[in-house]
């Protein structure tokens, strides 16, 4: 009965969970709040809170698991992708721990874990299975074989959804992070106010700078026009900028379901938190016959009971790295 200790530190959260026999027993996340004064994350300052904030959060994490940290038999943490700053804070920490207690490392890919979220709580995804990961710097649709048999067999050739939503709210002089309040006004919007460009992508990759682009210029074009537009019509907006997103994304994930004849379909990352993109799956999902997987909220953003299951699953079949580990700002999938 394996009890895992695992760290994330990719980004702008801080975040420690507890893994106890393939459950998870604790999941404290700190967030980053100093951001939001510059429109976006910071590298330095994130390194520097995440300093500030790892051994408070070990120890509450471990009071809320009712572990103690000689109790503990492996540690896991984030080697990678994410900004290198935030990854060596994670990393040294969790090297350290594990050499002052002993206890073996497990490196976990944090793409990787994104996608086993899934297998946290029930129900849980057959092999195989499609997983649609979009986030602020990903978008990929993986086929999953098996817990480490994954091949990415589509993803953006450019910007990533998130980006796409992050960059609206911008234009929109909406604050940081934005994403999640297009998402808000979108709910009291006309889906089918303003219609927008959907990139002609070959196979199953994405684009979304081009629909960037195109919202850029409406809006520009509009203002000329109408000073106040984005007052009058911000629910529409964003509303039809969502409708688009998720159209985008619900088309290549239903050529890939058709393509390999799987009808067991996941959605990851940090934008499967959208409640547009939930509700369109759903409904995609019975006109289908899918059988989907929507993680938990506290699941789809970054967090350290992602990396905990995916370590739990590597410690079963003695997948260890040494000491001399580092980080990667980009790690192959």
């Amino acid at each position: 009965m394996p009890v895992i200790l695992a760290i994330e530190s990719s980004c702008d959260e801080t975040s420690v969970a507890i893994c106890n026999n393939g459950k998870i027993t604790a999941n404290v996340i700190a967030n980053q709040t100093i951001h939001e004064n510059y429109g976006g994350v910071i590298p330095e300052l994130a390194s520097r809170v995440h300093q500030q904030n790892i051994v408070p959060v070990i120890q509450q994490a471990l009071t809320d698991a009712n572990v103690d940290k000689k109790e503990l038999n492996a540690v896991a943490f984030t080697r990678g992708p994410g900004l290198l700053g935030s990854l060596l804070v994670g990393v040294s920490f969790a090297k350290s721990f594990a050499l002052a207690l002993d206890l073996p490392l497990v490196s976990v890919n944090h793409m990787h874990a994104h996608i086993l979220a899934h297998f946290i709580d029930d129900p849980k995804p057959a092999f195989p299975f499609i997983c649609l990961t979009v986030s602020g710097g990903h978008t990929q649709i993986v086929l999953v074989r098996d817990y480490f048999d994954m091949e990415i067999v589509g993803e953006t050739l450019d910007d990533a959804a998130g980006e796409a939503f992050d960059k609206t709210a911008k234009i929109l002089n909406l604050p940081y992070p934005g994403g999640p309040l297009v998402d808000k006004q979108a709910k009291l919007g006309n889906p089918l106010a303003f219609k927008f460009p959907e990139p002609q992508i070959k196979d199953l990759n994405y684009s979304f700078s081009g629909l960037k682009t195109a919202i850029l210029y409406f809006i520009r074009k509009q203002e000329k026009e109408n000073p106040d537009f984005i007052s009058e019509h911000l629910n529409d907006i964003c509303a039809s900028v969502q409708h688009s997103i998720v159209h985008i994304l619900l088309n290549k994930l239903k050529k890939a379901a058709k393509q390999y004849g799987i009808k067991e379909i996941a959605i990851a990352g940090g934008v499967s938190a959208n409640s547009g993109l939930r509700a369109a799956l759903q409904q995609t999902a019975v006109e289908n016959g899918w059988n989907v997987y929507i993680p938990a909220f506290e699941y789809c953003t970054d967090n350290a009971a992602m990396i905990a299951i995916a370590g739990y699953q590597k410690y079963l079949n003695g997948d260890f790295v040494e000491q001399d580990v580092s980080p990667m700002s980009r790690m192959n999938f």
